[in-house]
């Protein structure tokens, strides 16, 4: 397999050792390797099965075939597009991303974007966990190996497991495992796709009836959200192994390819399936995984279950791995693989409360990127143009110390997130999650019809606070920048 013997013989002989780096830099000794080596994490952490339930998502939002697609795919590259860029960074100063944000916003004023990234970590390391959970349960009650809470008890405890035991492990086994997942789950994904090819109806899906124009964006920021800006947080978590000399091109051209590949075939395939059929559109709102399995043949039921859990594990492991890290940036005085540990505790106990006792999957699932999406867009932009200014790579030392260059708390950045963020929470609406219902407050004041208008559900607060997050740093961070990068270490 090309991806393990890509690597080198330390890294196979260490796969199965706790990691030893934490926030740390990198050291040059542990630098090495190419651009080609990313497609390995990214290509399995976004090749899913759930990618294809992405089709039904994006066609609840009203819209036809043509417009959800288009929707898809620019939403879908253009958020991977922007993990690229953030990549960058780790190849420059070879730390986690929410290390090397602290650049932008001051060594302690960084701990507002680690807590916002730890939130959304551990809230996607969760919500895979119970997707695999809930596939898994469903493809055992259609083969008659049980049913109901004993069922979904073994199928967490085995999701859980493979995650929790990976993340602990650090970066050496979950490239190894990646490389694994990448070639199992692509094989077994076009073996699905072969089977349910028969069940597409191009009538029905062609007839769908277009939606507005908010619609469309409504589908596409949600679709970024869910995808690439799912993921900018952690983007530099892997790259940071890179050498410093690595073409930064390269960077971000194998992140965009690797994370943005399977995503746009997966969702294309997905759309077609729900286009196709009222009752699995119904269905996967429910179980956005498992109904996919709801009418294939019996003897490829075991593989679909496989395809899906590691799928989804293989999201999860990165999750998992830059939780923790994150937990470190805010400050939390653990080792890495206790942090993994804690991460691990609370997404066990999210996916028992889902599982066991929540209702409306889809509607919790929605509101929760979302709202979540609001400040890491405003995040993301600051940061996107911290890296666009900077000419040098980081001084390793100053990332660490609050009297460095970089400083202690930069109140110009975190004012930006902050007003980003209650401007965005007041451009957006999660109508399906009632504890949210408090969002959209600017939607009437700006004359945009309020919360029942029309552009209620196109999720302009996202937007906003990305477009907010990146202009105002790149125009007011500038001279600072230059600052910093004159100083004498």
């Amino acid at each position: 397999m090309a991806g393990v013997r890509d690597m080198p013989d330390e890294t196979r002989q260490s796969a199965l050792r706790v990691e030893e780096n934490g926030i740390n830099v990198i050291s040059d000794a542990e630098r090495h390797g190419t651009p080609r080596q990313l497609f390995w994490p990214w290509f399995a952490a976004n090749i899913s099965v759930l990618g294809l339930s992405y089709g039904a998502f994006a066609l609840d939002f009203g819209i036809s075939f043509a417009q959800a697609l288009i929707a898809g795919v620019l939403g879908i590259v253009f958020s991977f597009l922007l993990c690229g860029f953030v990549a960058i960074a780790g190849k420059r100063g070879s730390a986690p991303t929410m290390v090397l944000s602290r650049a932008a916003f001051g060594v302690r004023g960084n701990r507002l974007p680690a807590v916002i990234s730890w939130l959304l970590t551990v809230g996607w390391e969760t919500v895979l966990t119970i997707v695999a959970t809930l596939a898994t349960a469903t493809v055992f009650g259609r083969l008659g190996w049980g049913g109901g809470t004993a069922t979904l008890l073994v199928a967490l405890v085995v999701v859980a497991a493979l995650v929790v035991v990976a993340g602990v492990l650090g970066f050496q086994l979950i490239m190894r495992l990646q490389a694994v997942i990448t070639v199992v789950t692509a094989v077994l994904t076009v073996v699905y796709m072969l089977l349910v090819i028969p069940q597409i109806d191009v009538g029905a899906v062609t007839a769908l009836p277009a939606g507005s124009t908010q619609q469309v964006i409504g589908a596409l920021v949600f679709l970024m959200t869910g995808f690439g800006l799912g993921w900018v947080n952690m983007a530099a978590d892997y790259s940071r192994y890179l050498p410093r000399s690595t073409s930064g091109g390269g960077v971000v051209a194998w992140t965009t390819f690797a994370s943005a590949l399977a995503p746009v075939l997966l969702f294309a395939f997905g759309l077609l399936l729900a286009g196709s059929s009222a009752d699995l559109f119904d269905a996967i709102s429910a179980d956005p995984v498992g109904a996919l399995a709801a009418t294939l043949p019996t003897w490829f039921l075991v593989p679909f279950a496989l395809v899906a859990v590691l799928g989804l594990v293989g999201g999860a492991v990165l999750d998992i791995y830059s939780s923790g890290l994150a937990m470190l940036a805010m400050g939390v005085r653990v080792p890495r693989y206790v942090a993994a540990l804690i991460d691990g505790a609370i997404m066990v106990a999210g996916t028992v409360y889902v599982v066991f006792f929540g209702e409306d999957f889809l509607g919790q699932f929605q509101g929760f990127l979302i709202t979540l999406g609001v400040p890491v867009a405003a995040w993301c932009g600051v940061l996107l143009a911290d890296i666009a200014l900077r000419r040098r790579n980081y001084d390793d030392a100053a990332l660490f110390d609050p009297a460095g260059r970089y400083g202690d708390v930069r109140p110009f950045p975190i004012a930006v997130v902050l007003v980003g963020t209650v401007l965005g929470w007041g451009l957006v609406t999660n109508s399906a999650a009632g504890w949210l219902a408090w969002q959209g407050y600017l939607l009437a004041p700006l004359g945009l019809g309020g919360r029942e208008g029309d552009w209620a559900y196109a999720n302009l607060g996202v937007l906003v606070a990305l477009v907010l997050g990146f202009v105002a740093a790149l125009l007011g961070t500038r001279s600072s920048v230059r600052a910093q990068e004159s100083a004498t270490p």
